[in-house]
């Protein structure tokens, strides 16, 4: 049996001991914490519609269309409202296949199934669609589980991007599985990259350019954010198959030598582009979906023209800083927000800033623990002391903030902890973290206005995911950072400071 707690007899001991556990409770009730800074608000469902969504849209009206995985498409109105829970789900359209994109343009909401991209409109103003209409079906399906199609919003020419799993992890027979297809407003098809794998979602950054999430597995060590730079080869060959049927790409990519480096294959096959961000499997997440860029202008907090990615598996939010160096994107991923109800695999930002974001975890699991989930989030006009940028230098990294940091605390080296890997590039699914090393800190310099931080760091490696731990930085209020891990993924060592 325990020992009791002995409470010190002396009045003036009793005082101190009474006042340090009170700051102490006072400085835990003050920690800073997620909810602080981004609320998650759930859109009520009072007829328990099963919302498995897979796609968001925000129409010109302000009603938010979301497809589930079900087949349907619920039509939310009061989404946008100042207060969520006088918002209405209503059906819209049913006996779809897996609806897991939605993209308004010209009055018609472009609906991305697994056979076809499919056009619905509200003709009669009832409510309901009556009018489907088949806009591409130009690639093949056998009805394997597998078999996923994701759609994106319309890209800068107007044209629809769609990314296709293969039917299994390891090959498909159907046409362009594994491949990333331009659709035009007027049914043309595009075949625009291979070597897909098993695509969670996809998205634009600031600039325009398509991103798509890869799931680890075969060719894939780790899941990871890709850029679909036209004519590209992502990586995993199964789909290569089908490049007779491409006539728009004149090259066709080599094969990959199984179990080599990344950085190793790039200089054989000038076709094969890397992943922009590695999302280190088991640390950030196991399935990353939807593809979100900040173009609210400040509406969303301090993080404008950043990437944010959605993760069906841990039932969180992360966000990316992105940069091009020598031609190639990087960058690196840091978590965002936790705790929703279920796997997020659609998500939208709306006009006002708001986010969107929903998904199910039939199938596949979720840490949210909830069959499905349909949320709003919000900024609540606080900013959170984070990390905001990391640029990559010949000699290190700078490391930008949002709130000026503690000078004494940020120029320690010892504020900072650094190590990195890589995965084996192999037909093999998934795979350890490899070639291990221990970058070092040496100096950490804090820029005249305490926003940023200069790290000099001995053992950079080319290819390279770079975990940097910034524990012991403070702000000047002495808070520590909301999140103190960035995960980035070096492509390319820049030749000049920048």
């Amino acid at each position: 049996m325990a020992e009791p707690l002995n409470f010190p007899k002396n009045p003036i001991m009793q005082r101190s001991l009474l006042s340090l556990l009170l700051g102490t409770a006072a400085a835990l009730a003050a920690d800073p914490k997620e909810s602080d800074y981004y609320e998650i608000q759930p859109i009520p469902n009072p007829d328990n519609f099963a919302l498995e969504t897979g796609g968001l849209e925000v129409a010109p009206d302000g009603s938010l269309y979301a497809t589930t995985r079900r087949g349907e498409v619920y039509r939310v109105t009061g989404a946008e409202d100042a207060d969520v829970s006088g918002a209405k789900v209503r059906l819209y359209a049913q006996g779809l296949h897996e609806a897991l994109g939605a993209a308004w343009k010209d009055g018609w909401l472009y609906v991305q199934q697994r056979p076809e991209v499919t056009r619905l409109k509200d003709e009669d103003g009832d409510g309901r669609a009556d009018v489907f209409e088949t806009v591409s079906d130009a690639w093949g399906l056998n009805g394997d589980y597998h078999e996923y199609a994701f759609g994106s919003k319309p890209d800068r020419e107007g044209n629809f991007w769609t990314v296709l799993c293969l039917t299994g992890s390891f090959g498909s027979d159907d046409p362009f599985r594994g491949w990333a297809l331009r659709v035009t407003p007027d049914g043309k098809t595009i075949p625009t990259c291979s070597g897909i794998r098993s695509p969670g979602g996809i998205g634009f950054n600031a600039e325009g350019d398509v991103f798509y999430t890869d799931n680890q597995g075969p060719w894939n060590g780790s899941s990871s954010l890709k850029w679909l730079k036209p004519g590209s080869f992502q990586g995993h060959p199964a789909g290569n198959k089908w490049y007779e049927q491409a006539p728009d790409l004149k090259e066709r990519p080599i094969e990959p030598i199984d179990n080599t480096r990344m950085v190793k294959e790039r200089e054989r096959n000038p076709l094969l582009v890397p992943p922009a961000v590695m999302l280190p499997h088991g640390r950030v997440g196991q399935s990353p979906t939807a593809i979100v860029t900040d173009l609210s202008g400040g509406k969303f907090g301090p993080f404008a023209n950043q990437m944010f990615v959605a993760e069906q598996c841990y039932s969180n939010i992360e966000r990316v800083y992105l940069e091009k160096i020598d031609g190639l994107y990087q960058g690196a991923v840091f978590m965002f927000r936790e705790g929703f109800g279920s796997g997020l695999i659609g998500m939208v930002q709306s006009p006002k800033g708001h986010f969107f974001a929903g998904g199910s975890d039939r199938g596949w699991g979720a840490r949210g623990g909830k069959p499905w989930c349909l949320d709003r989030i919000v900024w609540t006009g606080k900013v959170p002391f984070e990390m905001h940028e990391m640029r990559a230098q010949p000699d290190g990294f700078t490391v930008t903030f949002t709130q000026p940091v503690d000078r004494e605390a940020a120029a320690k080296p010892a504020s900072y902890t650094m190590e990195a890997w890589t995965w084996a590039f192999r037909g093999e699914y998934g795979g350890p973290e490899v070639d291990q090393t221990k970058p070092v800190v040496k100096a950490a310099e804090v820029a005249a206005d305490g926003k940023s931080v200069r790290l000099r760091i001995d053992g950079l490696v080319k290819g390279h995911v770079h975990l940097l731990k910034a524990e012991g930085v403070r702000n000047g209020e002495g808070y520590p950072l909301l999140h103190r891990e960035a995960y980035y993924t070096l492509n390319n060592i820049p030749a000049q400071d920048r």
